[in-house]
């Protein structure tokens, strides 16, 4: 993908130098990328945000061009240090799947720096869930891969898990989006990045959603997994006001999926925030 962002750089935190990415101006949205992916992914999207609004996206430990050592850290408190970096007071904040739940953390322990929350397909702290035998099969397939550092071999279940959807056929998605994600998996497990220890919120988030006081959107694929859909549910269901859209035909990366659709939604949302603040 070829984008080009106004300005782009490092932000030093404990433990890390964490690559970030900030185009266009105005009201901000910070955007956290995919556990299976870096923030190349919203490449594609930010020139449709951009019009009246500050884009930001940044790489998290782990991922991408951000290099780290092994420390512990906690996610939230690297987003609120990229807006620091940048000068931004309160942010919409959007992330999707593993970035989903960073997102919706950060407006828990944040709450007045964040504007605005969309999660996508993510996860919830303190939620337990059951996957279906199916699910469970493909999650266990990964533990000997992880063993064997056979890095292809996890890329390859990546996509199958999260972009076709389980169950679902591999020609489902057209395979520039299955390229494309297989690249930036494998990306990452090839660099071997150290691995640090999170510091998870506490208490989690499944009990503290009542916390969330500002306009929110829940995005939710209609093939994702079970855990991923309950997560979704309870998240919406929490949060006072919260608006849910199920995507159908749709599995955990809805802006590759379906882009229009999904910048109409985030749009939709950025128009709220900035009515409020009218």
């Amino acid at each position: 993908m070829s984008f080009t962002p106004d300005r782009s750089g490092f932000v030093d935190v404990p433990g890390a130098r964490i690559a970030w990415r900030s185009t266009g101006s105005g009201r901000a949205m910070i955007m956290i990328h995919a556990g299976i992916a870096d923030q190349s992914m919203w490449d594609d999207d930010i020139p449709a945000l951009t019009a009246g609004h500050q884009v930001v996206t940044y790489d998290t430990r782990g991922y991408g061009a951000t290099t780290e050592s092994p420390t512990a850290f906690s996610n939230r408190a690297d987003c609120i240090a990229v807006l620091d970096h940048l000068g931004i007071d309160r942010a919409v904040v959007l992330g999707v799947s593993r970035g989903g739940h960073i997102a919706l953390d950060t407006a828990i322990e944040y709450p007045d720096r964040i504007a605005g929350l969309i999660v996508v397909n993510g996860g919830l702290g303190g939620l337990e869930t059951e996957p279906t035998p199916e699910e469970l099969a493909l999650f266990e397939s990964e533990e000997p891969l992880y063993e064997a550092r056979d890095w292809a071999g996890i890329a390859d279940l990546d996509v199958r898990l999260w972009v076709d959807g389980v169950g679902q056929p591999a020609d489902r998605v057209p395979l520039a989006i299955r390229e494309r994600v297989r690249t930036m998996s494998l990306a990452n497990y090839v660099a071997e990045h150290p691995e640090g220890e999170p510091i998870v919120l506490d208490p989690p988030a499944a009990g503290r959603l009542a916390d969330v006081r500002v306009p929110t959107l829940v995005i939710v694929g209609e093939l994702d997994t079970t855990g991923t859909r309950a997560a979704m549910n309870a998240v919406a269901a929490g949060i006072d006001g919260a608006r849910l859209v199920i995507m159908p035909g749709v599995a955990h990366l809805p802006n590759l999926e379906q882009p229009e659709r999904f910048r109409a939604l985030v749009l939709e949302l950025l128009d709220a925030v900035d009515a409020l603040a009218a």
